[in-house]
């Protein structure tokens, strides 16, 4: 069975939130430190989550990748990431490092060897205005260690105009040295995050900072990667920007997310959602729902208009915040 949209789409991708909580306060995702998080009531339960993500798996999903918030936060995140260890998918995890020593086992356990780390910057002091939390030493130390257990560790960078982007060439430097993939990410809209369109550094732009430091040469995409992929030569690493904002990957988009309250959003940017979670505890048909959530999904950003449009961040902030639909 094969999930697929009015575009011929296969949807074999699921991204699971497990909480909209996290112990950082990066600028972009979270939108004020008074943040009010979801009551535990509204969360999916561990079982909540196993038995959603078998159901999709019937239906065709082959990878799945548990998000946040800051996944490693749930209290019963070692019971959940083993539970979905046992499913026939790929399992991977997106998380800001911070927790990382706890877990290094489980997820080994669990068949995890590929992690996605949220880090913006390699300065500690602006670490700390960037996610309003000191804890860049801590971090970086469990970033350096998945690396020495010979994980594949890939950085995602956030890049913001007047923030970071003068540490692009910083972070390519690293993958000289270290076997790490780093992603350049376009800054995107959503709820209060204060977005606007010139904030965000485009393709182009750091890529044509890249190129004033390095010659780098284009490496293969892998099927339905939002990356476009690059290696300096003789590097242990690679590098790549996702473009989200200019040159956005509608296209060959394969992603379903799964809120941590239980709602599907088709697509980052969607502003309808279909509530799972109420039906399955009613015990009702989520198989349908999902269908004709995947089958309805708009061909690119949610239906919603382009960026660059005059009123892109009033119409984009009406969307959740970061934090709240999972990375």
């Amino acid at each position: 069975m094969s999930l697929n949209d009015s575009f011929g789409r296969e949807h074999n991708y699921l991204r699971i939130s497990l909480t909209d909580r996290c112990n950082f306060r990066c600028v972009y995702c979270m939108p004020h430190n008074d943040m009010q998080f979801m009551p535990p009531q509204k969360l999916m339960s561990a079982e909540e989550i196993q038995t959603l993500a078998e159901i999709f798996v019937e239906m065709g999903v082959s990878k799945i990748r548990l998000t946040g918030g800051e996944p490693l936060m749930r209290k019963d995140a070692e019971a959940i990431i083993r539970n979905l260890g046992k499913l026939p998918v790929k399992l991977t995890i997106t998380t800001n490092a911070f927790f990382l020593d706890r877990y290094f086992e489980i997820l080994k356990d669990s068949g995890i060897n590929s992690i996605n780390v949220s880090l913006d910057t390699l300065q500690s002091e602006r670490f700390n205005n960037l996610a309003q939390r000191n804890h860049f030493k801590k971090v970086w130390a469990n970033i350096t260690e998945a690396v020495k257990r010979n994980m594949h560790v890939k950085l995602n960078v956030v890049v913001m105009k007047g923030q970071n982007e003068t540490e692009i060439v910083d972070f390519v430097a690293l993958t000289r040295k270290l076997p790490i993939h780093v992603r350049f990410i376009e800054f995107m809209p959503f709820a209060e995050n204060k977005w606007q369109f010139d904030q965000t550094v485009s393709f182009e732009q750091i890529m044509a900072l890249i190129g004033k430091e390095f010659e780098y040469e284009k490496i293969a995409d892998a099927k339905n990667d939002t990356a476009r992929n690059y290696r300096l030569p003789d590097a242990s690493g690679t590098f790549a920007i996702i473009s989200s904002v200019t040159n956005p990957f509608c296209d060959t988009c394969n992603r379903i997310r799964l809120t941590a309250d239980g709602q599907i959003k088709n697509c980052l940017f969607a502003q309808n959602e279909t509530d799972l979670l109420t039906v399955l505890r009613k015990g009702g048909d989520v198989r349908r729902l999902i269908e004709e959530s995947v089958r309805n999904k708009f061909y690119a950003r949610g239906g919603l208009p382009g960026f660059d449009e005059s009123n892109a961040s009033e119409t984009y902030a009406r969307n959740r915040s970061m934090i709240s639909i999972g990375g």
